[in-house]
C-alpha cells in the first residue's frame, strides 16, 4: 500500500511546480524568449504525463487503460491551471496552451507505449518439418 502511494509522489511534486510557475508573471524569461512556447508546454506536459503512467503502473492496469488514463489526468491539470493562471497577475488562460499540453501527454505516452513494445521479447518462430 505506501509504495502505491509513493509512486504518486513524484508527479504531486511535479504538479506543485507546475502550480507554482504559473503563479509567476513571468517564469522563465531567458527560457521563453529562445524557445517557442508551445514546445516547452508540451514538453512539460509530457513529463507530467509520464509521471503518471508510472504511478499508475503499480495499479495493475491494461497499457491501453494506463496510457488513456495518463493522458487525461494531464489534460485535465492542463486545464486547471490555464484556469489558475486567469487569477495570475500578468498571465492569461490559452486554449492552445492547453492543447500543447495535451498534445504533449499523447506524443510522450505513445514514445513510451513505442519504447515498451520493441523491447519485448518476441517469441521465436519454430520452423516445421518438411518445410
Amino acid at each position: 500500500m505506501l509504495a502505491r502511494v509513493a509512486r504518486w509522489i513524484p508527479a504531486l511534486v511535479y504538479m506543485t511546480l507546475i502550480f507554482y510557475s504559473s503563479s509567476q508573471s513571468d517564469p522563465a524569461p531567458a527560457l521563453t524568449n529562445h524557445i517557442w512556447d508551445k514546445l516547452l508546454h508540451g514538453a512539460g506536459y509530457g513529463v507530467l504525463a509520464l509521471l503518471y503512467v508510472w504511478a499508475l503502473a503499480e495499479e495493475r492496469l491494461a497499457w491501453t487503460s494506463m496510457a488513456t488514463l495518463a493522458v487525461l489526468l494531464t489534460s485535465a491539470y492542463a486545464a486547471s491551471d490555464e484556469f489558475h493562471q486567469a487569477f495570475t497577475p500578468g498571465r492569461m488562460p490559452d486554449v492552445k496552451d492547453w492543447l500543447a499540453d495535451s498534445v504533449g501527454a499523447i506524443i510522450a505516452v505513445s514514445a513510451a507505449a513505442a519504447s515498451t513494445a520493441l523491447r519485448r521479447p518476441r517469441p521465436l518462430q519454430r520452423s516445421r518439418p518438411g518445410r
